[in-house]
């Protein structure tokens, strides 16, 4: 098995000549190339780094000819493979990346994916779903929640408010060829657009004479825990959490939630995750210790890595238990857990819940009853890290080691590293997990978040209650997600891990 780690910059195309002076020795002279005047060169610098970070991390390494260990006989080979793919974008989509990868990522400005994952992002704050009218290819959005203290949050807009055009074109994705379609007048890099609002007219969706327009604003932080109150239904006290990003550094308000929770004597709880496409895989173990309990030695979830890792790694660094504290991670003041002890909970997820939301799910499932109602989830089994270019860090991304990132790559890449399981070794989700309470929102009557008669909150009420004659819920305009605000972007839908990988113990692939 032979491992490479190149050194060189960039390479020169060179024609070398070779002859004998009048000693017989062999000397050598420089020839420019008579068809290129100006030497060619190419930075591989980017390339490197992919295939170096995939080669050692990647889960699906063994599936990948081009990321074999024996893939190069020489180093001259695999310099000469790196210079051929020029574009390192079209070598990591086309060579580098599975098949069936759905969820690999990645960034020229690795920042850019260290705000992601901190809920700190460009935005105007409007959070929203794209929905099919009827069987024709026009979309319309409505609008599923405003971030607090965003453009959004001050202008007349509110969730369940409708929109059909972005600056008076009108939004369409052919049903044929999803691929044609002007949805990116949403996802554009225009910072101001404006909506065209619509309205519910004899059971159809129509145009309005009202028009919204936002603006986007850097730097724009989305607290989580978008909203939590304690309802009394019969002799029920029930908790409500909309939970929308598993962030680290949030636990400690997760905590002060929980302990409200207590405090009212909370005996029933609706999680509402439907929004929550994931995030830290350790404010996942929190939030499920804060619902379960706090036992140390039950484990909660357990991650798979490649053969080549996985060989290397001790159980401290796969399983991964629940927890009795909110920690230290990000400035977390590592309090006891006010945890309720449930043996029961309620979830809603739909197409809009993945990773972090599917493992507490998962997760919890061996120890409790878990009754999901609303859709099925995303499907998303597989946890990611985030990886720059820093060898002496195994590339792993540390906010310590910024001074060590090359500062000619700043790329980011946040690859599928692992698959996990929960204690009973269950793992088979990758189609989403089911509802046991199928129940669309219903863009007639999306409700307000928090309010008992919200449709979807509404079910879990009656469920907890056990209600007999249990009340219909028609749907007139279900929401049948085409894309969102969320799901259009693949860096929501992620599973981080943290702390989980010994990041110096594994070198990258040395140099022969």
């Amino acid at each position: 098995m032979k491992k490479f780690f190149l050194s060189v910059l960039c390479l020169g195309l060179i024609i070398t000549s070779c002859k004998k002076n009048d000693d017989g020795q062999v000397i050598e002279e420089e020839i420019e190339n008579p068809e290129e005047e100006t030497p060619v060169t190419v930075d591989i610098e980017v390339q490197n780094f992919f295939w170096q970070t995939l080669n050692l991390w990647y889960f699906w390494q063994s599936d990948v000819p081009d990321l074999a260990d024996d893939r190069f006989d020489t180093q001259t080979a695999y310099e000469e493979y790196l210079t051929e793919n020029d574009d390192p974008v079209a070598l990591l989509e086309n060579k580098l990346l599975f098949s069936e990868d759905r969820f690999t990522f990645y960034s020229d400005d690795y920042t850019e994916l260290v705000n992601n994952s901190a809920g700190v992002s460009k935005s105007n704050g409007l959070q929203f779903g794209l929905g099919r009218i009827s069987d024709s290819d026009e979309v319309f959005g409505f609008v599923e929640y405003i971030v607090k203290n965003s453009d959004a949050s001050t202008k007349d807009i509110k969730r369940g408010d409708l929109f059909v055009a972005v600056d008076g074109q009108t939004l369409y994705s052919n049903r044929e060829n999803p691929e044609d379609n002007n949805l990116d007048l949403l996802f554009s890099d225009n910072d101001t657009y404006t909506l065209n609002m619509a309205e519910i007219v004899d059971g159809g969706i129509s145009a309005s004479a009202k028009k919204v327009t936002l603006t986007k604003s850097e730097g724009l932080e989305e607290d989580p825990i978008h909203v939590n109150t304690v309802i009394t239904s019969g002799d029920k006290k029930i908790g409500y959490l909309m939970y929308n990003q598993f962030v680290s550094g949030n636990e400690d308000e997760l905590n002060a939630v929980f302990a409200d929770f207590v405090s009212q004597g909370v005996n029933d709880l609706v999680l509402d995750l439907r929004y929550n496409l994931g995030g830290r895989g350790s404010t996942a173990a929190v939030l499920a210790s804060l619902i379960k309990g706090t036992n140390t030695s039950d484990l909660l979830f357990k991650t798979i890595y490649n053969a080549k890792i996985q060989a290397q790694l001790e159980s401290s660094f796969t399983d991964n238990f629940f927890v009795s504290t909110t920690g230290t991670n990000d400035d977390n003041s590592n309090a006891p857990l006010n945890t309720l002890n449930l043996n029961r909970v309620y979830i809603i997820a739909t197409e809009g819940s993945a990773s972090a939301s599917e493992l507490v799910m998962v997760g919890l499932a061996p120890y409790m009853n878990v009754v999901h109602i609303g859709g099925t989830t995303v499907g998303k089994n597989q946890g990611s890290l985030l990886f720059v270019d820093d060898p002496e860090n195994g590339n792993v991304y540390s906010p310590e080691n910024v001074d060590n990132i090359n500062p000619n790559v700043q790329w980011g890449l946040q690859p599928i590293i692992s698959r996990v399981e929960n204690s009973a070794g269950f793992s088979d989700y990758i189609d989403g997990l089911v509802p046991d309470i199928e129940l669309s929102e219903d863009v007639t009557n999306l409700g307000v978040l928090g309010n008992a008669d919200e449709p979807l909150f509404a079910r879990a009420i009656q469920e907890i209650n056990g209600v007999s004659g249990k009340s219909n819920f028609d749907v007139l305009i279900p929401a049948n997600v085409v894309s969102s605000s969320k799901l259009h972007d693949p860096r929501n839908a992620v599973l981080l891990l943290n702390n989980s990988v010994p990041s110096t113990k594994i070198p990258l692939a040395e140099k022969k």
